[in-house]
């Protein structure tokens, strides 16, 4: 099998990045945030978090929004982010290969879990994961995203629907753009997770009652937080400690409110075992 680590880039590139993110010596804790929502909107979200954890911790902390998820992957693979908020399926790479450890994850809309969704527009006639045979299937984020291709392609193996043979894949920037590239035409389907629809950035963009759910997977935990082998286990206690904090006070809340959500669950790694299960099924990876 090959790793996502040795297809991400060529092995000498990667060596030297591995080798130089080693070494390096971070004046600030650097949060990288993963691009599920436009630059501008995550910004948005996360900077009342990244301040009120530097004021908490005593020390600067720095929001890091790549522009793809490609390039965040990069990121994550150079060691760049002390703190990084990604998918199940970076948590599980990254804990593997790199180290990463666990902290927390999401509630959502009243939920710690998250689904992965096929969705098209009523009226194409479309009503279950057959009809999609010799359609062209929109993916939020690329073939890393947990929710948005994972989880989709697992549900489409099980039907007997192979990439490429019975339908054509396509790829958004990130969820959003992929359920409204469903919703203009661009693509018969779209994969992404069963929250979208309620998010702001869609709602604003399309009638949503337009689109409808083809397939719902199984759920699983939802998107993680992390720490990078070097935070020491006391600071990330204390990152930890302070995210699960936010929930019990009108400050904190104010904070979760400005990043849509409900609080954080103290997740273990086990926790992520459903996750392997998924992406060993769907991608024929194992960690």
């Amino acid at each position: 099998m090959n790793h996502p680590v040795k297809k991400a880039l060529p092995k000498p590139i990667l060596c030297l990045i591995l080798i130089g993110a080693s070494l390096a010596a971070h004046a600030d804790l650097v949060m990288g945030i993963f691009p599920r929502r436009p630059i501008s909107v995550t910004y948005r979200y996360f900077k009342p978090l990244a301040d009120q954890l530097s004021r908490h911790l005593g020390e600067p902390v720095t929001l890091a929004i790549p522009r793809d998820f490609q390039t965040f992957w990069h990121g994550v693979l150079a060691g760049r982010y002390d703190i990084v908020h990604y998918n199940q399926y970076h948590y599980i790479v990254s804990h593997k290969l790199l180290g990463y450890r666990i902290l927390v994850t999401n509630i959502e809309y009243g939920s710690r879990n998250i689904s992965g969704v096929l969705m098209v527009k009523k009226g194409k006639h479309i009503t279950k994961l057959e009809d999609l045979r010799g359609k062209t299937i929109i993916f939020g984020g690329g073939r890393q995203a947990m929710a948005s291709y994972i989880a989709p392609t697992m549900m489409l193996k099980r039907a007997g629907l192979v990439a490429g043979k019975d339908y054509q894949e396509r790829f958004a920037n990130n969820p959003p753009s992929a359920v409204i590239a469903v919703y203009t035409g661009i693509a018969d389907a779209g994969g992404s997770g069963n929250v979208v629809l309620q998010m702001k950035s869609v709602r604003s963009h399309i009638d949503t009652s337009k689109i409808h759910p083809v397939a719902v997977s199984t759920p699983f935990i939802h998107l993680a937080w992390a720490v990078h082998p070097r935070v020491d286990a006391k600071k990330a206690m204390r990152i930890r400690r302070f995210m699960l904090s936010l929930s019990s006070n009108t400050k904190g809340r104010a904070i979760l409110h400005a990043a849509a959500l409900n609080g954080f669950y103290p997740a273990t790694d086990k926790d992520f075992d459903k996750v392997r299960r998924i992406v060993e099924y769907a991608l024929g990876e194992k960690y």
